[in-house]
C-alpha cells in the first residue's frame, strides 16, 4: 500500500504517526509518497533546498515507519533538462537515509527530466556517476507514460534498458488522450488506455503494484482484482 505521511501540497514537516508501530508490523509493504511540491532541479535555490529538506524529513519520517520506499517526482528545470538532471547527484549526495528513493516518471512539464525516456536516460546516468550511498530505483506509472506520449506497447522494455529494474508499478488509468501531458488518474477500464496495454505493462514490469485511482471502495476492489487477475493469466 501507499501513503503520504504529510499533506501531499504542503512544504510542513511529516507530523510522527501514532500508528508507526503497527504500520512497522504491517504484513504488506508500505510505500510513501513524497510531496507533490518537491523539485530538486529548480535553479531557484529557494525551491531546491526547500525541496531537499522536505525530501530528507520525509524519508526520515519513512524510516520510522518501516517503509519500504519512498517515491519523488523527479522534478523539471527551467533553465534546461541538462541542467535539471545535473541537480539531482548532489541531491543525493546530501541525503542520508536507509530507506530507498524511487524516482518516479512524470506526465507532463516543460523541461521534465523524466517525463519522455530519452531524459530519463540521461538522468539515469547522471545519478550513476554520482558518490551517493542512497539506494536509488525506479518507479513507473503507466498514466504519466502515456500522457507524456510514449509508445505502451514497449514501454516497460524500453524502460527496463534504462534504470534496469522497475521497482514499484503504479497502474492507473488515464481521463486524457496520450501526449497531453495531463495527469488525470483514471480506473481501469473507463479511461483512454487500452486495457491490453496495461496487462502488458503488468505484466512486464514483474514489480509490487500499487492503484492510485479514484473512487470508492468498491472502484478500488475492481481495479486491484483486475490487476491480480492480470498477474495470474485470467485477463
Amino acid at each position: 500500500m501507499q501513503i503520504f505521511l504529510s499533506h501531499p501540497q504542503s512544504w510542513r514537516k511529516p507530523p510522527p504517526r501514532a500508528d508507526a508501530e503497527e504500520l512497522r508490523r504491517a504484513t504488506t509493504d508500505v510505500y510513501v509518497h513524497a510531496p507533490y511540491l518537491i523539485n530538486v532541479c529548480s535553479p531557484k535555490s529557494n525551491i531546491r533546498y526547500g525541496s531537499r529538506k522536505i525530501l530528507q524529513q520525509t524519508c526520515d519520517a519513512s524510516a520510522a515507519v518501516g517503509a519500504a520506499a519512498v517515491i519523488v517526482h523527479a522534478g523539471f528545470a527551467e533553465d534546461g533538462i541538462e541542467a535539471g538532471v545535473g541537480r539531482w547527484p548532489r541531491t543525493l549526495e546530501m541525503l542520508e537515509t536507509t530507506v530507498p528513493v524511487l524516482i518516479e516518471n512524470t506526465a507532463g512539464g516543460t523541461n521534465a527530466v523524466a517525463r519522455r525516456f530519452d531524459a530519463l536516460a540521461r538522468l539515469w546516468e547522471a545519478i550513476a556517476e554520482g558518490s551517493s550511498e542512497v539506494t536509488i530505483g525506479f518507479c513507473f506509472d503507466t498514466c504519466h507514460a502515456h500522457s507524456a506520449g510514449e509508445d505502451l506497447g514497449d514501454a516497460v522494455d524500453r524502460v527496463l534498458a534504462i534504470v534496469g529494474k522497475i521497482d514499484l508499478l503504479h497502474v492507473n488509468d488515464s481521463r486524457d488522450p496520450a501526449g497531453s501531458g495531463r495527469d488525470r488518474h483514471a480506473n481501469l477500464g473507463t479511461g483512454q488506455i487500452e486495457l491490453d496495454a496495461l496487462r502488458q505493462m503488468i505484466r512486464a514490469a514483474d514489480a509490487p503494484v500499487v492503484c492510485e485511482t479514484p473512487g470508492g471502495r468498491d472502484e478500488m476492489r475492481a481495479d486491484l482484482e483486475f490487476v491480480r487477475r492480470t498477474l495470474a493469466g485470467e485477463e
